[in-house]
Parts: structure tokens; C-alpha cells; sequence
């Protein structure tokens, strides 16, 4: 099938990293990544924690790694298959080739009236931005839509920071376009056969998604108060 594009213009941004986190340079100032700002959550980081001691610092490393170029490639096939482009198979890795074409079908389904892929995004309201997946309609809704890829089937909880970032795109994208989207579309692949659609409503997480960015914002502050850095101010203001 061919999929309709409905492309929306929204001016590029670029990234920076600063002290080890990335922002988005954009034409409204320095704003976190919002994958940045949601690795703040305490339950992310001691959850993280306990597994590199279960599984050792080695261990660990190799499964991010690997999970890292495996999602990188089929969000690449992904973005080419709903522009239209051919996915060839020759051209790729087996096991990313494989969750794609679990995958394929669902999107042919599913997906259509695209608005944007990739794209670059921020809000001035909540002081963050980021790069979106897909915008467009899911079943006929407009949808933030978010490709992951698992090696197992994924528990709803686990997705709860998905939730935030895709509602974050959705605010993002409001702002930006006068768009409103109130759909988040989370469409997990799994290395043992699953297509999981998770879908969810941005609006219940959203107070969730102020309270990580205060939260952000405090720490970073008393992290930099001291170098004068200009970010610090960019960050601060009032969600």
C-alpha cells in the first residue's frame, strides 16, 4: 500500500550535549531532552540499578548495546516503509529485519495520514524537547506514535515513562502546529513474536510529566548554579 503524507513544516533543531545530558538548541532557547529529563525518575534509576548488579556491569552493557542498534534499525525500516520507500531484505541485519517484518503488518493496518517522522519538536510551556517517531492517524485518530522494540512481552507498567514522553511530543506538537492530539500510540515488537499495542490518552499523564520536569529542573539547577551556565536559566522557568 501507499501511505498518505500530510507533512507538517517544522524548523529543524539541533542537539547538544552539556555535562553529559542533551538539549536541543531551537529557535525559542536550550531546552532538555525530555528522555533526559525523564531519566531523573528515582524508580528509573534505582530500577536500573538492581539489574546491572543482578546481571553485572558487563552483562549489562552488551544487552544496551545490542538493544540500542536493534531499535536504531527498525525504526529505520520502519520510517522508510511508511514513506513509501522499499525495505529490501538483503539489505539488512536478521533479527531487526525479523521484528520488522512482525511489525509490517500492523503498520499497513493501522497507520496512515502521516503528518511527520523523525521530527524535531519543543514547547515553551514545558521547557522540553525532543524527536518523534510518527504522527499520524491510528485507526483514524491522530496519535503520537512510538516504536520499541523488546526482547520479551513488555507489562503496561513498565511503559509508564513511554507514556510521559509520548504526551510530551503531543504538547510539543500542539504548540508548534495549533494540532491538538490527545492519542498516544506505544507499538512494541518482541523477539519472541508479539506485536503489543499499547494505547493510552496523554492527558492522564501529563501532571505526572510536570512534576518529572520540576524535578529536573531542581536538580539541574543546584547542579549548576555555580558555573554560570546559561542553560541553567533556560531550564528553570515555570512549567
Amino acid at each position: 500500500m501507499n501511505f498518505v503524507h500530510n507533512p507538517i513544516d517544522i524548523p529543524e533543531v539541533s542537539t547538544k550535549n552539556i555535562n553529559r545530558k542533551r538539549f536541543y538548541d531551537t529557535p525559542t532557547g536550550f531546552y532538555p531532552s525530555i528522555t533526559t529529563v525523564l531519566g531523573v525518575r528515582k524508580e528509573k534509576q534505582q530500577g536500573l540499578a538492581k539489574w546491572r548488579e543482578r546481571v553485572g556491569n558487563d552483562v549489562a552493557n552488551h544487552i544496551m548495546r545490542t538493544a540500542a542498534g536493534r531499535g536504531t534499525a527498525v525504526h529505520h525500516m520502519c520510517e522508510d516503509f511508511l514513506n513509501n520507500k522499499d525495505v529490501i531484505k538483503e539489505d539488512q541485519k536478521f533479527l531487526p529485519w525479523c521484528l520488522f517484518s512482525q511489525l509490517k503488518p500492523t503498520l499497513e493496518k493501522s497507520i496512515n495520514n502521516i503528518y511527520a517522522q523523525e521530527c524535531g519538536l519543543w514547547s515553551e510551556k514545558y521547557r522540553v524537547a525532543g524527536r518523534v517517531d510518527c504522527i499520524a492517524e491510528w485507526n483514524g485518530v491522530p496519535s503520537i506514535i512510538d516504536f520499541k522494540t523488546s526482547r520479551s512481552e513488555r507489562k503496561d507498567d513498565y511503559n509508564f515513562e513511554y507514556y510521559m514522553q509520548a504526551s510530551a511530543y503531543a504538547e510539543m506538537f500542539q504548540e508548534r502546529t495549533g494540532i491538538e492530539i490527545n492519542q498516544i500510540v506505544i507499538l512494541v515488537v518482541t523477539e519472541d513474536g508479539l506485536v503489543q499495542e499499547f494505547v493510552k490518552d496523554k492527558n492522564d499523564y501529563l501532571q505526572d510529566l510536570v512534576d518529572t520536569i520540576d524535578q529536573f529542573t531542581e536538580e539541574w539547577v543546584k547542579e549548576n548554579e555555580k558555573t554560570n551556565n546559561d542553560v541553567v536559566s533556560t531550564t528553570s522557568a515555570t512549567v
